[in-house]
């Protein structure tokens, strides 16, 4: 008897198949795809792949059930039969593999994707896809496309529907990027496969197919509200009442709270949200959760959020120490200049995890006392700052100081 070879004595049968498929159907598939539909004792796919494949599905057909179950149940149940999932295009950019990997371990599927729409459309422009920036809006607000909106930028964006586009060149028109150009494709890669272009300030197609791809060239006006990618963005983006960190303040205090990717900040004392709203726009995958006890305030930031592209801020509406409950473990924590809760200070402490960061400013005489009492019992790192601005005195300029931040900063053991 052959020995077995040491790889095919550990893999797992591949019970499962994903298959990327475009709007050209069948005709687009290679022969394994073809095959291993046709052999599926259960195919899923949405309404719109069942019928691109009903020549080719032999076994039962199922739809995804309504609302869409990112579980996954009806297909894990089925584990140990053949079994076959229909996605649009590439299944692992933001499509059902995601979704599924999350689940089934990949020694156990078989994926055979097809170019997503995003290469399709890159392809028909001549763009090469490492240097153009790429959002799915799919499903999710529009405003996450502000943060990509500098002059000179390429931008492929995924839609959810026949009104986006129109949605999209609106919103960029009100910031200042009339100018853009606007790329529609619709259908790619299929017969139906069309394509139009228009200014956003002048945006008028109609009757887009609700299956389209969108490619922004991004051009802006004078006064375009462009956000920089460096931290410190300029008071005047946030809407506030005098409640914000400032400017300077506040990147040498996301220069403190150091992000990194997938992290969770508690910013307690949120006032405008700018620290959380910046600790976000760090990276796409960062989290933030804002604490703000003020009704008017909780509602500016959300504002704010959206208003700067990070839609995705959670906001916790009421009073610290009692607020900070049930939420999720941070990585860092931000608490505001004005406190002087020693209550919050403590809960904070305990709940950050090993390892994780947390900066407090203070602007008052009995935060100092606190974060000087937490220094000495502790450790971290003490800094006092103070700026000094130009102002006018009369008819001249003279220094005029801001009040003074004293800062600390600590890594929990």
């Amino acid at each position: 008897m052959p020995a077995k070879g040491p790889r095919s004595a550990r893999l797992s049968p591949k019970w499962l198949t994903i298959v990327g498929i475009g709007e050209d159907g069948v005709a687009g598939l290679g022969d394994e795809a073809k095959r291993r539909i046709a052999e599926a004792e259960v195919v899923f796919g949405g309404k719109r792949h069942m019928a691109l494949m009903a020549s080719l599905v032999k076994g039962e057909a199922r739809s995804w059930p309504s609302p869409f179950d990112a579980e996954m149940r009806d297909v894990l149940t089925l584990k140990g039969k053949n079994v076959c999932v229909l996605a649009s295009g590439d299944p692992f950019f933001h499509g059902v593999g995601v979704t599924l990997a999350r689940k089934v371990k990949p020694d156990e599927m078989l994926v055979l994707p097809a170019p997503s729409s995003l290469s399709l459309a890159a392809s028909r422009l001549g763009w090469a896809l490492q240097e153009v920036e790429t959002v799915s809006l799919h499903g999710h607000s529009i405003d996450l496309i502000r943060p990509l909106l500098h002059p000179g930028a390429r931008i492929l964006a995924l839609t959810s529907d026949g009104d986006a586009p129109a949605a999209i060149a609106r919103l960029l028109d009100e910031l200042g990027f009339g100018p853009s150009q606007l790329t529609i494709f619709e259908a790619l890669g299929g017969p139906d496969e069309k394509r139009r272009s228009a200014r956003a300030d002048a945006f008028d197609p109609k009757d887009i197919n609700p299956l389209n791809v969108l490619a922004l060239e991004i051009e802006q006006t004078a006064d375009a509200r462009v956000l920089p990618l460096t931290a410190g963005l300029a008071d005047h983006l946030f809407e506030h009442d005098g409640q914000i960190t400032k400017r300077e303040i506040r990147a040498i205090t996301l220069s403190a709270l150091a992000p990194r990717r997938g992290e969770l900040l508690w910013d307690i004392g949120a006032g405008s949200g700018s620290i959380g709203i910046e600790w976000m726009l760090a990276h796409p995958s960062t989290r933030a959760i804002a604490i703000e006890a003020d009704s008017e305030r909780a509602a500016r930031i959300a504002r704010n959020a959206a208003h700067c592209g990070v839609p995705g801020l959670v906001v916790v509406e009421g009073s610290a120490p009692k607020a900070l409950a049930k939420l999720e473990t941070p990585d860092a924590i931000f608490i505001g200049g004005g406190g002087s809760d020693a209550g919050v200070l403590d809960k904070a402490i305990k709940a950050l995890r090993a390892g994780g960061r947390l900066v407090a400013n203070a602007v008052t005489l009995e935060m100092e006392a606190l974060l000087l009492d937490q220094h000495t019992r502790r450790g971290g790192d003490l800094t006092r700052i103070a700026l000094t601005r130009a102002a006018p005195v009369g008819s001249m300029q003279a220094w005029r100081p801001a009040m003074p931040v004293m800062q600390w900063s600590w890594v929990k053991p």
